[in-house]
């Protein structure tokens, strides 16, 4: 605690002093290098005269990703005379506690997740988010997200970059030739789904969970989806840290809501086969039904964009494309729940320029600067980028859906759960559910029995 207060009397010398420090003016430096001028280096100006200062960060980002964040950080390095040196692993999550534990720990670590915060919180070696950070939080993020980055109500990591996952994907000019608007609450969604069932040859909805190994995994996005809407996000948080148990009867009542679209013959699976054919369908070409006029809905990930074009490299995404997706909606117009991801941006040491580039990494600077630099794929819910510079539309949407006020995020349950169950029974019994036609109490009776005691 005395050293954070430290740090945070060091941030708030450099947030006065300004340009006005004393060596190298950085924004001179900036504007004779020809990638940015003076005027766009004012932004940067609170923090100070850095030269000779080097940060160290550490993340799970490689190759063409990794340099696409390197990239995103030239306008802190060029604009305050800082050094970031970056370094991306694919064993960072087995590793970051290692060298955290040998004393060897970065300034900087961006964490995939909630659950290794709070880790690496418990060893005492986290840094608690300097007041500029949590002031850019308040102010550019919606309140889960916070709470996300929070531990026992303390604010130790700011949101980074956001995936998400609650879409629904269709076929513009179907919707068109047959008459059809996308719906707005749940109700109007079924109502929908009734309508196309009942109005041609063409059922509704295709789905696949098939993924090798991971065979399953679509369906518990799908539970989780009908979970944040029917329970509701508090219950969904009792879910998932098992303070109510797996089978308690708000689940019960979700996964049945499911099963009243994936369960239906009526309504599944489109250009597929039938209820049990969910199973072994590959979830990587669930989708492409749709584009064959076989189906009207799938549901799936902001990501599966890039499937589409994988089956035709010609395809065009996006609102008056061949394909095109609107985020699943809640059981009320004014609430989006969604399911997704995201990453955190944790100190583990109380430099200045620690928090100077903390800060800066928690401003809509960087998620623009992270956006020039990003062809496609992805995008943040810091509600302070320009939503422009996204490349593609569906990371525009992406955007729209994480960052709108009435946006109830939270992270995939399963990620969260203990991994014999998240990435265990859970995959298998949803599995059993489509493939053995498994009742939803025998199914989330024995998931509940498998949770580790």
């Amino acid at each position: 605690m005395k050293k954070q207060g430290i740090a945070a009397i060091a941030l708030a010398g450099l947030l006065g002093l300004g340009a006005c420090s004393s060596g190298t003016n950085p924004s001179a430096t900036v504007e004779q290098s020809g990638s940015a001028d003076a005027s766009e280096c004012a932004a940067y100006e609170s923090y100070g005269d850095l030269s000779g200062k080097t940060i160290t960060v550490y993340a799970t980002f490689i190759d063409t990703e990794g340099e696409q964040y390197t990239d995103s950080f030239k306008p802190f390095e060029e604009c305050t005379g800082a050094k970031v040196a970056f370094e991306g692993s694919r064993e960072f999550e087995s590793q970051l506690p290692v060298r955290v534990k040998a004393g060897n720990a970065p300034d900087i670590a961006i964490l995939p997740q909630p659950g290794l915060l709070k880790t690496m919180v418990a060893t005492g070696k986290v840094v608690k988010a300097p007041e500029t950070v949590a002031a850019n939080v308040d102010k550019y993020w919606t309140a889960s997200w916070k709470d996300y980055g929070s531990v026992d109500g303390t604010l130790y990591a700011a949101p980074l970059g956001a995936s998400a996952k609650s879409f629904i994907w269709y076929s513009p000019k179907m919707f068109s030739d047959a008459g059809l608007t996308v719906p707005t609450t749940w109700d109007e969604l079924m109502a929908l789904t009734e309508k196309i069932a009942t109005s041609g040859d063409i059922k509704p909805w295709c789905a696949g969970i098939e993924s090798g190994d991971a065979t399953g995994w679509p369906a518990t996005d799908w539970v989780e989806d009908v979970v944040l809407r029917f329970a509701g996000p508090e219950n969904y948080d009792k879910w998932v840290s098992h303070e109510i148990p797996f089978n308690d009867p708000s689940i019960v009542e979700s996964v049945d809501a499911m099963g009243k679209i994936l369960k239906n013959d009526k309504y599944v699976n489109a250009g597929i086969g039938d209820v049990q054919s969910i199973a072994s369908e590959p979830w990587t070409d669930a989708g492409y039904p749709i584009v064959e006029g076989q189906c009207y809905l799938s549901r799936a990930a902001s990501f599966y964009a890039t499937n589409f074009t994988t089956y035709d490299e010609n395809l065009k995404v996006g609102p008056d494309g061949d394909v095109w997706a609107f985020a699943m909606p809640g059981k009320t117009a004014d609430s989006q729940p969604v399911i997704g991801g995201g990453d955190f941006v944790a100190a583990f040491a109380d430099r200045p320029e620690v928090a100077a580039f903390q800060t800066f990494l928690s401003s809509p600077e960087w998620a623009n600067a992270k956006a020039k630099v990003t062809p496609q794929g992805w995008t943040t819910a810091n509600q302070g980028l320009d939503k422009s510079l996204l490349a593609s539309p569906i990371d525009q949407l992406a955007f729209e859906t994480l960052a709108s006020p009435k946006s109830e995020f939270r992270f995939d349950g399963s990620d969260l759960m203990p991994s014999e169950v998240g990435a265990g029974t859970f995959w298998k019994q949803m599995t059993a559910y489509f493939a053995q036609n498994k009742s939803t109490k025998d199914v989330l009776d024995a998931i509940e029995a498998s949770w580790p005691k």
